[in-house]
């Protein structure tokens, strides 16, 4: 089990579901022990893609290290970087987030597969969870148990009948990842849609790349491609969020309507406390 990188740099480009600008994106091979790092060209800078670099998670996972360093919306490639087991990735940007491609992870994982993957003369480092931690707020909670493998159960509850409530469970796997999780779209309700874009947000989101609900009514129903889409696309996001953590975490989590603040929040109380997780090579 040792590490992964790309065998060759893939690009990409497309526009930014917030900023609504065109973004190119190169994703490079890091060397061994590197992680998982963005560097913004426009600004000259260079973030970890760690738990602790994460500045706000109101509208998306958001890495900053100061003022105006910051890369926004990271959570969909993350799974995608995640689901492929890659390890040490540098992905360079020359602006403030990544290109929501199609709004899931399947865009990035083709270019991903595209590049091809190498093994690293290292060994992979896994986080094992030893005692469940969680973290609540009002009727959400996100947790982390005990378990031989990294699973993954997630329920949601919406009032609008397009929605409604759903439940998804899923092991880990990288085929199924590819068949079952990263082709799930992101979604919104067309009146946050509107509040965001008078603000100066989500100038980036349409009908091609976000599943959009009014009222009971998803307005694009051709765009689905999957049973529970709208769950799958949770579990989708929590990868990418857990993935912060810097290595692949082995333990069940369970997220009941959380979201990414949610998801920070989890794995801030899981290594607050060395008692919660143990580091070892995997193997």
């Amino acid at each position: 089990m040792t590490r992964r990188s790309l065998a060759k740099p893939v690009g990409a480009e497309g526009i930014a579901l917030h900023a609504g600008t065109r973004v190119a994106m190169t994703l490079t091979p890091a060397e061994p022990g590197r992680g998982i790092v963005f560097r913004r060209t426009d600004i000259d800078c260079t973030i970890p893609a760690l738990y602790g670099s994460v500045v706000e998670t109101r509208l998306g996972t958001v890495l900053g290290g100061g003022a105006r360093a910051r890369v926004g919306v990271i959570e969909h490639l993350m799974a995608a970087i995640a689901g492929s087991e890659i390890d040490d990735l540098e992905v360079v940007l020359d602006g403030p987030e990544p290109p929501i491609l199609d709004g899931d992870a399947l865009g990035y994982l083709s270019l991903i597969e595209k590049a091809g993957t190498i093994e690293q003369p290292m060994k992979r480092e896994i986080v094992r969870v030893r005692q469940p931690v969680k973290a609540v707020s009002g009727n959400a909670s996100a947790a982390l148990i005990p378990a031989n493998a990294r699973t993954f159960e997630f329920e949601i509850e919406f009032e609008s009948a397009a929605i409604g409530r759903q439940h998804y469970a899923w092991t880990f796997d990288r085929e199924s990842f590819a068949r079952e999780i990263a082709p799930a779209r992101t979604f919104g309700f067309v009146h946050e849609l509107e509040a965001l874009k008078s603000a100066g947000l989500g100038r980036g989101a349409s009908l091609e790349n976000t599943l959009a609900i009014q009222g009971d009514r998803l307005l694009n129903p051709q765009l689905i491609r999957l049973p529970d889409e709208f769950v799958r696309h949770k579990i989708l996001d929590a990868l990418g969020d857990l993935a912060l953590a810097g290595a692949p975490i082995i333990g069940r989590f369970v997220g009941i309507r959380s979201g990414h603040a949610l998801n920070n929040q989890l794995l801030r109380a899981l290594f607050s406390d060395a008692e919660n997780y143990s580091r070892e090579q995997a193997g």
